[in-house]
Formats: structure tokens, C-alpha cells, sequence
């Protein structure tokens, strides 16, 4: 069994920031890329930001300059800094990892979600 919990989401004004954390738990031998991605209602699921264990991330063209991903591979814990938000950031954001289980099994595991509402 693997848990990611989330945390940080909340109420923020339009050019605020928010600070989001999620921590793996549990059968984790080690992870490899972890990532957050966002649900808007009415919208698909979607790829916010990704960083592998040795530290390469990607992220959305519509955050790029925003947003930062960090992670702590002590702690099996990945971070998005968000910053300047703004009224479309609004979505329910989840944690993503891809956690290794056991040679050669890897689990896709996923957060509960945190609410981010910014408001204009």
C-alpha cells in the first residue's frame, strides 16, 4: 500500500501564493517522477508540473514562470510553489508519483486532491 497525502490548497487572492506539499507513504521502495496536475470543473485532468529524482522538471506553458516544483528525496516529498495565481489557476490540484514497490514493480499512485481557489 501507498498513500500520498496533500496539503496547502486554500483561498488565495488573484497575485497571492500557495505553498503545496504531498508526502509519500507506506511499501515505497523509492520514487521516480512525481508530479501535480489539476481539475477544473467542467475540464479534463491536467498536467501542471513533473520532476524526476534527479531533479528535471517540466512544467505547463500556462505556468512556466510561476510555478516551481521541488522535491525532497528523503522524504518521498514533492513541493509547487505557486505564485501570481490567478482566477484560471482555480482547480482541484493532485500529486502523482511513481512509486517503486518492489523489483521490478512500480505503482501510479495518486492524492486525494487539494482545493485552490483564487479569487479575482
Amino acid at each position: 500500500q501507498v498513500q500520498l497525502v496533500e496539503s496547502g490548497g486554500g483561498l488565495v487572492q488573484a497575485g497571492g501564493s500557495l505553498r503545496l506539499s504531498c508526502a509519500a507513504s507506506g511499501n515505497i521502495v523509492s520514487v521516480n517522477t512525481m508530479g501535480w496536475y489539476r481539475q477544473a470543473p467542467g475540464n479534463l485532468r491536467e498536467l501542471v508540473a513533473l520532476i524526476t529524482s534527479g531533479g528535471s522538471a517540466n512544467y505547463a506553458d500556462s505556468v512556466k514562470g510561476r510555478f516551481t516544483i521541488s522535491r525532497d528525496n528523503a522524504k518521498n516529498t514533492v513541493y509547487l510553489q505557486m505564485n501570481s495565481l490567478k482566477p484560471e489557476d482555480t482547480a482541484v490540484y493532485y500529486c502523482n508519483a511513481d512509486v517503486v514497490v518492489g523489483t521490478p514493480n512500480t505503482l501510479d499512485a495518486w492524492g486525494q486532491g487539494t482545493l485552490v481557489t483564487v479569487s479575482s
